[in-house]
């Protein structure tokens, strides 16, 4: 059986050993080429210094090196800790320093680029750099990516662990502070990628496009997946909609995942999208925030022959729902049902099941449930705690994961999200959904962005303020905006203000910063 997360990797090269597993640009490696790579990294990675439990960071953009370093760290008894390759210097230490990093493996620009801060990370002991003619002048000591890459692995050395250790350690931004540290161990990861293969049905014939980072969780469960299945990956760094429709034709792509602002860059009017078919596309995901209904709409016709799953999650979780794509048509705002093997509580703020209709906080139960935030034990505690239905004796020292995301079920147990606990706007003693605010702005058909938050006030407790992006050439007028939205919603939800910026602020993982609009607008986050 698969326990640990490199044993699906070697599983798969037994079954496949000559089919191919991985392609980044004119780069192509079967199954037992990545599977011989990573176990050379992981004895090399041992002969740096790793030991088991270590903090291993991975800065590195989409490539070969990164997925092997992903692999190949947990094999040597390491902990990965994915670092997104846009953050900046001041960053990548507070998440060096927040788990206590010990090796990071990077390349030559981001090394020069670190080399200011990187004496400001006293945990660390080596650096691992690829690209090999480089000159490695710096302290901590520093090897070469390829060198490691030639060690003769011994099995009794690298195959070290058990499942319930940790593998990775994910950093994310929360509603307060700098972004923390969610602590995965090897069941989650396997189980994250055994159950999507389920209700995807994902097998060896897959071909994998991988468009977003690894930082990411469902970014991370695309490489998992296809390696547990035998699939194919395929990854690619973009910066215009026309690259990812060329891969999508060129290699016969049969499934991609996105958020929201990567199927509004695909859909746009002038997309090449829109001048293709794709009858290889067998799916696509959307995580990471909802699908607006008209974007949902462009896309359907894009792309008729293409499955269309909704999905809803957080890492804390990984994965908690989807909607299958047969339900689209009657519950298009739905998030869908409880995934296999996971049971989804709606309760409210006296742990009583919520009846349909009623708002109460999503729970989640089930082997994806993470082993909680590094170095943040009191917060572990608030979010992981025991089963709210189940006395102890019979929960023993399972948790489940307060999602802090409020959410109602229909009649047919289906679930729709509301909004975050800690994002709902309070005015005139209403509770009002920013995600309703903005699904009703994006029905003008004249944007690309809309993001909604709480300005506090002194009558209303909060007015509700709207930031905007047009779709290219459109010019806007706030007031007409604003009528539409009198025509749509209850007053009490109409926005007070609504500004039009050129772009709306991005994480690293491409969700809207909803933090940098509340500092725009000088509030505490």
């Amino acid at each position: 059986m698969d326990f640990l997360l490199h044993h699906m990797l070697r599983s798969s090269a037994n079954r496949l050993p000559e089919k191919e597993a991985l392609v980044h640009k004119d780069q192509r490696l079967t199954y037992s080429e990545v599977a011989t790579k990573t176990s050379s990294l992981a004895y090399g990675l041992q002969g740096c210094g790793v030991e088991r439990g270590d903090r291993i960071g991975i800065y590195l953009t989409p490539s070969i090196p990164q997925v092997l370093s992903i692999i190949g760290v947990p094999q040597a008894g390491g902990i990965f800790v994915p670092i997104n390759d846009t953050l900046f210097p001041d960053q990548v230490v507070h998440i060096a320093n927040d788990c206590g990093m010990k090796g990071l493996i990077t390349d030559t620009t981001k090394l020069a680029k670190l080399s200011e801060s990187i004496e400001d990370i006293p945990s660390l002991e080596f650096v691992v750099v690829f690209e090999n003619d480089a000159a490695f002048a710096i302290k901590p000591p520093a090897h070469a990516f390829n060198d490691l890459l030639e060690y003769t692995p011994s099995q009794s050395r690298c195959d070290i662990g058990i499942e319930k250790d940790l593998a990775a350690i994910l950093y994310t931004s929360g509603s307060t502070g700098r972004p923390k540290g969610i602590m995965l161990t090897h069941a989650n990861i396997v189980a994250g990628a055994s159950i999507v293969s389920t209700y995807l049905g994902i097998t060896s014939a897959e071909r994998i496009l991988a468009v977003l980072p690894f930082s990411f969780d469902a970014g991370l469960n695309q490489l998992t997946t296809a390696f547990q299945q035998g699939a194919t990956l395929f990854l690619q760094n973009f910066v215009f909609a026309k690259e990812i429709v060329q891969t999508l034709l060129g290699e016969q792509i049969t499934a991609l995942a996105g958020v929201p602002t990567l199927w509004s860059l695909l859909a746009q009017s002038n997309s090449t999208l829109h001048k293709h078919r794709f009858p290889h596309l067998r799916y696509i995901t959307n995580t990471g925030g909802a699908m607006p209904q008209e974007l949902l709409c462009t896309l359907r016709q894009a792309l008729p022959t293409t499955q269309i799953f909704l999905m809803y999650g957080l890492t804390e979780a990984f994965r908690s729902t989807y909607l299958p794509p047969e339900e689209l048509d009657c519950r298009p705002t739905s998030i869908g049902r409880a995934i296999p093997n996971t049971e989804i509580l709606v309760v409210n703020d006296q742990g009583q099941l919520c009846q349909p209709g009623e708002i109460g906080e999503l729970v989640h139960r089930g082997p994806t449930v993470s082993a909680g935030y590094w170095g943040h034990p009191e917060l572990t505690e608030r979010v992981f705690r025991p089963h709210p239905l189940l006395p102890s004796e019979k929960s023993g020292d399972e948790k489940v994961c307060y999602s802090g995301d409020l959410v109602k079920t229909d009649k047919d147990g289906y679930l729709y999200f509301v909004g975050r606990r800690d994002t709902m706007i309070k005015s005139a003693g209403f509770r009002v959904s920013p995600t309703e605010i903005e699904e009703v702005l994006f029905q003008t058909g004249r944007l690309q962005g809309a993001a909604v938050i709480g300005v506090p006030d002194d009558i209303l407790g909060q007015y509700i303020k709207a930031f905007v992006v047009g779709k290219e050439d459109e010019i806007l007028d706030t007031d007409e905006l604003l009528g539409f939205c009198r025509n749509k919603l209850p007053r009490r939800m109409v926005p007070r203000d609504i500004e039009i910026l050129d772009e709306l602020p991005k994480t690293s993982n491409g969700k809207v910063d909803y933090s940098m609009l509340r500092h725009r607008e000088g509030l505490q986050c």
